[in-house]
């Protein structure tokens, strides 16, 4: 006890010995501090002058918080912070999707018919060629090779129009260019460029992408079709069958997957490995089997395709010899970011038939997009649609998007643009 009673005297003490500005203290201590040592006091003495001059300047105004949730206390609403779309275009390529914009929708609102599409389990004749004239079988391809040469966001844009109107379309569309002509545009030399790409574009001829087997699917690796060099080293002859090839009955270039025996440069060892191939219906041994009868998306063609004794020049190798997993992947992985750009498209047009209806029928009374819980699935289907829009990263900042898509709701209006804004 004694000794605790001894402990705050000791400390004051201790306190009083130190250097007042250990002790957060005004400084009146002698110019001289006696326990310090020459180049000690020079530090401190420059230190105590830095401080002076610090407090006499003046602090720079603070700047104001851009946070949503700051904003929300101040009665604020900072849409840039709830609506964190990259502008990704410049003021040219924005110019150009917008004159494209218009003439696509009309013509899938005018020209394409869905329901004949889908009783005739085929896109109608009319729809092709017309989709022929828009530049709808090359939107990705470079201009300078027949193509309209768009990027990927202005792709989206237009894919989202096709997904909303007719996914047996967009399906057609898509297994041409999104994938069954992609490797060209991502591995193909100058020389298969120049070669295939012009008429893919322009829609006289189609592409397909044959990877899927009877005993493969997602493990691409353990495919069978076979593709075996000539003695010569001049082509390939080629052996297999592919099914559920979209456009397998319709196209006329095939990016087809095959093993092949590769030398190992090391030890010399033959192994199988996969290489891709740009395969021409025309080099004969090529056919496929009737159309698949098919739930929905019918008027898309899905086909079987058979390759027997195909000879494949040598120099249309896609890629490297060997590299073809490399090349399907890359493929897939585009194919993907297309098929997400069109179902972005259905969703909005399920939602403008849901509010449609919403605010249409009438039930004990009154209009049920006045009752709380057809506001709430409103609102929520909106919020997924917001969040497949935005990046992955950000999805979260768009739990906040339900509150207002539902007063939104209550006012008998939704919201359906996209994060370009047409």
């Amino acid at each position: 006890m004694q000794a605790a009673r001894r402990a705050p005297s000791v400390g004051r003490q201790l306190l009083s010995s130190w250097p007042c500005a250990f002790r957060g203290q005004p400084c009146l201590c002698p110019a001289r501090r006696p326990y310090a040592s020459v180049t000690g006091q020079a530090v401190l003495d420059k230190s105590d002058s830095l401080s002076s001059e610090v407090s006499t300047k003046e602090k720079p105004a603070k700047a104001e918080s851009k946070s949503f949730a700051v904003g929300m206390f101040k009665g604020q609403l900072t849409t840039d912070q709830v609506f964190p779309y990259p502008s990704v275009l410049n003021e040219e390529q924005t110019q150009f999707l917008k004159e494209l914009v218009g003439p696509v929708s009309r013509f899938f609102e005018e020209v394409n018919d869905p329901a004949k599409n889908d009783m005739l389990e085929r896109v109608e004749e009319t729809t092709i060629q017309g989709l022929k004239e828009l530049g709808a079988f090359g939107l990705q391809v470079p201009s300078e090779l027949g193509g309209v040469g768009l990027c990927n966001t202005q792709y989206a844009r237009l894919v989202e129009i096709v997904g909303m109107h007719d996914l047996g379309v967009g399906i057609t569309l898509g297994a041409h260019q999104s994938i069954g002509f992609k490797g060209i545009l991502l591995f193909g030399t100058k020389a298969q460029k120049e070669k295939y790409l012009p008429k893919l574009a322009s829609g006289e001829t189609i592409a397909a992408f044959c990877l899927t087997e009877p005993s493969s699917g997602s493990d691409a690796a353990s495919i069978r079709t076979s593709a075996v060099p000539s003695p010569c080293g001049k082509y390939y002859t080629l052996n297999g069958s592919k099914i559920w090839i979209s456009n397998g009955g319709l196209a006329d270039v095939f990016t087809v997957f095959a093993k092949t025996p590769v030398t190992d440069a090391a030890t010399g060892a033959v192994k199988e490995k996969i290489t891709a191939f740009v395969v021409e219906r025309q080099f004969g041994g090529v056919t496929h089997g009737p159309p698949e009868k098919k739930m929905g998306i019918k008027a898309s063609n899905t086909a079987e395709v058979y390759f027997d004794g195909v000879r494949v020049p040598a120099e249309n190798v896609l890629g490297e010899v060997g590299g073809g997993f490399k090349v399907a992947m890359h493929i897939l992985n585009n194919g993907r970011f297309g098929m997400a750009a069109a179902l972005a498209g259905t969703m909005k047009g399920i939602i403008a038939k849901a509010v449609d209806h919403a605010a249409n029928r009438t039930q004990f009374g009154e209009k049920i997009h006045n009752f709380g819980l057809i506001q709430e699935k409103l609102a929520r289907i909106r919020e997924n649609m917001a969040a497949l829009q935005s990046d992955r990263q950000q999805q979260e900042l768009f739990r906040n998007f339900r509150s207002i898509s539902k007063a939104l709701v209550e006012q008998g209006g939704v919201v359906t643009n996209n994060p370009l804004g047409f």
